[in-house]
């Protein structure tokens, strides 16, 4: 039902076929053993965050072995200019209100902005990808994105996140 776009975040994080396949399939063994006392509100949002965990999770294992092809890098590089290292935030009530911060701000962008936004940093789609989905220029994709992780900062710091 969602296998094409869970197979497609999976090997935009970890830039394989063979691994995203995998990780699809582990994220719908754990959906089917959590789901009977889990009752998640959308199953979409539950089978794609699933997969997400264990795409990046695979992706750290396999970090030091250092596999090409992941588009996860780019993403976090680009985000690491504006959000804190996981060094810096000390306690999971920071972590949520980091959270909760990055969630109002995404909530306030345009919905065009917002899909960019999350599908660069959450999905990992590349920026070629991006331009296609979006009918725009790849410069016009890697401009409105900065403009966002520099809003995301501005707003983070007036919110005292940074």
């Amino acid at each position: 039902m969602y296998g094409a776009l869970c197979r497609s975040v999976a090997r935009n994080i970890l830039g394989t076929n063979e691994d995203a396949e995998e990780c699809f399939d582990d994220a719908l063994l754990t959906a089917w053993n959590a789901i009977p006392p889990a009752h998640p509100q959308s199953l979409r949002a539950y089978i794609l965050r699933l997969v997400h965990n264990h795409a990046v999770n695979r992706w750290n294992a396999s970090r030091a072995q250092k596999r090409g092809g992941s588009q996860l890098p780019a993403a976090l590089d680009e985000l690491s200019e504006v959000l804190a290292s996981r060094e810096n935030i000390e306690d999971e009530n920071e972590r949520r209100e980091m959270l909760e911060g990055i969630t109002e701000f995404l909530r306030g962008l345009p919905k065009q902005q917002r899909d960019l936004f999350v599908r660069r940093y959450w999905y990992a789609a590349t920026v070629s990808e991006l331009s296609a989905l979006f009918n725009m220029t790849e410069n016009h994709v890697k401009v409105t994105l900065s403009r966002i992780r520099k809003r995301l900062q501005n707003y983070l710091r007036k919110e005292g996140l940074l």
